[in-house]
């Protein structure tokens, strides 16, 4: 029920002017306001996602060009720089370009290989993936780990009774690396970034992931253990915050979402890994908890081996240094030019509304600023379902709920496996979904069938017997479950939560984004326990299932679609008022769904949300008139406009 994305391309005449400067082009060309000419990013009535160099005669903007390499020490690439606006400003007519900056055949040949093959990008990009795909799997690694010492390390510091205190022990040490992400190290990731770049946050978050880790294997108490669990969570979070942020910085915008999810892998290896120790004896839960340390070591020693985030180096305006680290995760320099300047471009743009100045002035904006708090509501609402689905009662219980349904620990750990497995497996069809499909549509298509599958397993709990028919039934709906999770809401909240922020506001965005997630977490690990306690397996995941629906509203009224937008694209789709995409969700796209897909009427229309207003490049004097698309994007266009 996503609403289409339009093609619509306004273009409009263009008087002559004096170059203008970026930001307020619009306003020289046309005599107009800023708020008349460029969509207002805190409320954009018309629901228009508009290029910033649309409209700029080519003597304007290349004169502009000379002024920004002349400030920013890019002298000797003003010649590809102009070529990259160029290409920037008219993503569809790079191969019409003429004079001076026409194209080369190795540059047409590169931008044509976007469209044609986006996933044939450079080492340094995939060497930039893989460490941030280690750098995911830590924490589903760990929180496999717990899910299998939950056996026998309660026993060990003689907190395995039934009584309330023990119970709630139990679940405060399950919870305390939530609790550490999202009370200290979520909002460190901020301050890390800002001083130490990405690079460095993940490094040092990359430390605690490993020396609290392999401590917590040497535990003689369970307040060591819980200390131990605590300074993990400082470096979960930060790492949580800062991993997605620095993965989708790099990638470009048509496979952005596909190079961001990587969590199922670090589920698998945790489950592999507590089948592997499962039979080790009275060592099992230090070996089952210990083992999350191994995915940290490759991730301290290739991080720095990775360029670091462009956008980080504009940021600090270090231009040159974003430059070179553009080239390299580029497949040639005319992308690399393209991408920096209209980056900076839009940076521009962005700059005159969204400049926050402290920490916790950017914390305050997240909820005062329109643009931006509409992305706070979304990054919430996708983070917050992820533990409304119920997923994490199975990532952190699904031992103790197999035990539970009656079978052995051993096979309980058996049945565990699978669950990681499916999860893995069922990963891989969201690395095409999640950039074509997008990602609001996965998690409306997926949060009801989680919602049944769910319900489903609780109620075959109420077969009679332990083994047989009763275990295969429940093991086989969570398996279900989990095969629906793995394409929706398991990779869309980190990859979207990383992308609906403006750059001046990211770091501290994403921090409270997965603070939420990581927060809730907490408080499912500690109470879960005395849930299954109290309603047993049958009640906890009919209660579930229920979240499972209220999620499914929530994300259809307050989720824009993001899929193959620009990150700068995108302060136009969250200037969309809340009230106006509310509206059109009740009154147009849901409608439409009714007909066309419940009542099975063919002739049913949707009209579009967003209107792609990317006019042409105009000449000296006058823009030419170009064609008028209806119902989404072009994907070649949308392909070669602007990487990441």
């Amino acid at each position: 029920m996503a609403e289409p994305e339009s093609k619509e391309t306004a273009i409009e005449p263009v008087v002559e002017a004096p170059p203008p400067t970026i930001g307020h082009h619009h306003d020289a060309e046309k005599g107009r306001r800023p708020s008349e000419a460029i969509p207002d990013l805190n409320e954009n009535l018309e629901a228009k996602i508009r290029n910033p160099l649309a409209g700029i005669p080519r003597h304007a903007l290349l004169a502009h060009v000379d002024e920004f390499a002349r400030e920013k020490g890019l002298e000797e690439h003003i010649p590809v720089l102009h070529k990259g606006a160029l290409v920037a400003q008219d993503p569809s007519s790079y191969e019409s370009i003429s004079g001076a900056e026409k194209l080369d055949e190795t540059e047409v040949e590169a931008l044509r290989n976007e469209v044609l093959y986006k996933w044939r990008v450079p080492t340094a990009l995939y060497l930039t993936i893989i460490t941030c795909s280690i750098g995911a799997a830590v924490q589903g690694w760990d929180q496999t780990g717990s899910n299998g010492a939950n056996l026998s390390f309660p026993t060990a510091f003689g907190i395995g009774g039934s009584s309330d205190h023990d119970t709630y022990l139990v679940g405060l040490v399950n919870s305390a690396p939530y609790i550490g992400s999202a009370f200290i190290g979520c909002w460190l990731s901020d301050p890390l970034n800002y001083y130490i770049g990405r690079r460095g946050a993940i490094f040092v978050a990359g430390h605690f992931c490993f020396w609290p880790v392999l401590g917590s294997a040497f535990c003689q108490t369970w307040e060591q253990l819980l200390v131990c669990r605590l300074l993990m969570g400082i470096g979960m979070g930060a790492k949580a915050s800062s991993v997605p942020i620095f993965a989708a910085e790099n990638s470009p915008a048509a496979i952005r979402g596909a190079l961001v999810m990587s969590w199922p892998f670090g589920i698998l290896a945790g489950t592999v890994a507590n089948l592997a120790v499962g039979r080790t004896g009275a060592i099992s839960w230090r070996l089952q908890l210990g083992s999350a340390f191994i995915p940290a070591i490759p991730l301290l020693l290739l991080i720095y081996l990775c360029p670091e985030s462009p956008r980080w180096y504009m940021k600090k305006n270090k231009y040159q240094q974003a430059y070179k680290s553009l080239l390299t995760l580029r497949n040639n320099p005319i992308q690399a030019a393209r991408d920096l300047y209209y980056i900076h471009a839009q940076l521009e743009v962005e700059k005159d509304i969204l400049a926050g100045s402290t920490y916790i002035k950017r914390f305050v904006e997240l909820f005062t600023i329109p643009r931006v708090r509409r992305a706070t509501l979304a990054a919430f609402t996708v983070m917050i379902a992820q533990q409304m689905c119920g997923i994490n009662i199975i990532a952190f219980y699904s031992t103790t709920v197999f035990k539970e349904a009656g079978t052995s620990d051993f096979n309980a750990l058996l049945a565990s496996f699978g669950f990681g497995m499916v999860n893995f497996l069922f990963a891989f069809p969201a690395l095409w979904t999640i950039d074509t499909f997008g990602r609001r549509s996965l998690l409306l298509f997926t949060f009801p069938n989680m919602a049944w599958s769910l319900l489903a397993a609780g109620l075959c709990t109420l077969i009679p017997g332990s083994g047989g028919a009763h275990l295969g039934l429940v093991a086989l709906f969570v398996y279900i479950f989990c095969a629906f999770y793995s394409p929706g809401e398991g990779p869309v909240p980190y990859a979207y939560s990383a992308e609906v922020f403006p750059l001046s506001h990211r770091e501290v965005g994403m921090a409270f984004a997965v603070a939420t997630c990581l927060f809730w977490a907490s408080v499912l690990s500690i109470t879960f326990p005395a849930i299954l306690a109290s309603l047993h397996v049958i009640g906890a995941f009919c209660l579930y299932a229920g979240f499972n629906v209220v999620a499914f509203v929530m994300i259809f009224f307050w989720v824009p679609e993001t899929k193959q937008r620009t990150l700068e694209e995108l302060d136009y789709v969250f200037a969309v008022p809340t009230d106006v995409f509310m509206k059109y969700q009740l009154t147009k796209a849901l409608p439409y769904f009714v007909k066309r897909y419940l009542l099975w009427q063919k002739s049913a229309t949707l009209e579009p949300l967003y209107e792609l207003d990317l006019a042409g490049t105009g000449s000296d004097s006058e823009v030419a008139e170009g064609e008028n698309f209806k119902g989404g994007v072009v994907e070649e266009e949308k392909a070669t406009r602007v990487g990441a």
